[in-house]
C-alpha cells in the first residue's frame, strides 16, 4: 500500500531511511558520466536530495521534488551543508503532476516543461498497486517532452533484498503505451541497513558503514 505523507515524513525525522546513504546512487553517478542526461531535468521522490545536488554542481538545470515536506527540509539542509543552498526543491506529489500547468501545461500535456526525468526508487513504491503505477506514469507522460527520456532505477525482485521489489515486467508493461522502452538492464541500488529493513538484510553482504547494494533494474524509457 502507498504510504502516506506522515510516514514518509517520519523516515527523514526519525533518520530511519534506508535509501538516505549520504551520496548519490553509484548508478546514477555513472548515468551521468555517459552523457545521457541534457536539457531541463525533473527528479521525482528526490529524497534527501543527493542526485539533484550532485547534478546542480555539475551545471544541469535540474528540480528535485518530493511528497514528503521533512524530505524537501533535510534535503534543503543537505544543501546548504554541501555548499550549494541555491539547489532546486520543492514539495510536490507525482501523482498530480498534471494538476501543475507550470509542469504540464494546460490542458494537461500541451507543454511539457522537462527534457528529461530521473527516478531513483520511486516507481517500484507504486509496484504492487496497478491502478496508482498507471495514475503515475501518466503524470510523468504529461510532464516530459515528447523524445524527452525517463531514466528509471527501481529495486528488483531477481534476489533477496529488502523493500518493495519489482519484476522487469512490470516496467515493460507500465511503459507500453506512449513510451518506447529503449534499454532494460539489471544494476545495484545501495542502501542503509536501518531497524526496519534489519531482519531483511540479515543475510545480505552488508559493508562496516552499514551500506548494501541489492539488485536493481536500470531503464532509459523515451517518451513518445
Amino acid at each position: 500500500m502507498t504510504r502516506t505523507e506522515e510516514t514518509w515524513n517520519a523516515a527523514y525525522d526519525n533518520d530511519t531511511a534506508p535509501w538516505v546513504i549520504g551520496e548519490p546512487q553509484p548508478a546514477i553517478v555513472a548515468l551521468e558520466r555517459t552523457g545521457a542526461l541534457g536539457g531541463r531535468i525533473l527528479e521525482p521522490g528526490c529524497g534527501a536530495g543527493e542526485h539533484t545536488i550532485a547534478l546542480t554542481r555539475l551545471g544541469y538545470d535540474i528540480l528535485g521534488v518530493d511528497l514528503s515536506s521533512s524530505a524537501i527540509e533535510y534535503a534543503r539542509a543537505n544543501a546548504i551543508a554541501q555548499d550549494m543552498p541555491t539547489v532546486a526543491f520543492e514539495v510536490a506529489d507525482a501523482l498530480q503532476f498534471t494538476e501543475r500547468p507550470d509542469f504540464a501545461g494546460s490542458p494537461p500535456g500541451s507543454a511539457p516543461a522537462f527534457d528529461t526525468v530521473i527516478d531513483s526508487a520511486l516507481f517500484h513504491v507504486f509496484g504492487t498497486e496497478p491502478e496508482i503505477r498507471t495514475a503515475y506514469v501518466r503524470n510523468l507522460h504529461a510532464v516530459l517532452k515528447p523524445g524527452g527520456v525517463l531514466h528509471l532505477l527501481a529495486l528488483s525482485d531477481a534476489e533477496p533484498g529488502f523493500g518493495p521489489r519489482i519484476s522487469d515486467r512490470v516496467i515493460r508493461e507500465s511503459f507500453s503505451e506512449g513510451w518506447e522502452v529503449e534499454d532494460l538492464h539489471p544494476t545495484r541500488y545501495r542502501g542503509r541497513v536501518t531497524p526496519g529493513v534489519a531482519e531483511a538484510a540479515a543475510t545480505l553482504d552488508v559493508s562496516p558503514e552499514g551500506l548494501v547494494d541489492v539488485a536493481a533494474w536500470q531503464a532509459r524509457i523515451r517518451r513518445l
